[in-house]
């Protein structure tokens, strides 16, 4: 999605511009020794995807050695890779995201 300006108009006369914040991709990285359960859990814990589609992204992961598996503005990225990052370690998984700019 392109960075769209709405203007609006304010009882003072005064334009305001607004602007779509950036999106980024929340990239999910393959390892050897994370279990796909664990990353199908995840996917439909923390990226709210039903069980058919972690599973098909768990599986791209696993075949592609990455994947884009949800887009947010970027705080919402950071916040939802930070989760699943600190899950990772409390299971002692060396589980990996990225997040990267659309």
């Amino acid at each position: 999605m392109p960075h769209t300006k709405k203007k609006k108009e304010t009882t003072t006369g005064l334009k305001i511009k607004f602007r779509e914040p950036s999106l980024y991709d929340v990239i999910m990285l393959n390892d050897d020794f994370t279990t796909m359960d664990f990353v199908v859990k995840i996917l439909t814990d923390i990226f709210d995807k039903n069980q058919p589609e972690a599973v098909e992204l768990m599986l791209k992961v696993h075949k592609e050695g990455q994947a884009a598996v949800a887009r947010y503005p970027y705080d919402i990225a950071d916040t939802k890779v930070k989760e699943a990052i600190d899950r990772a370690r409390a299971e002692n998984f060396p589980f990996q995201m990225r997040i990267d700019r659309v």
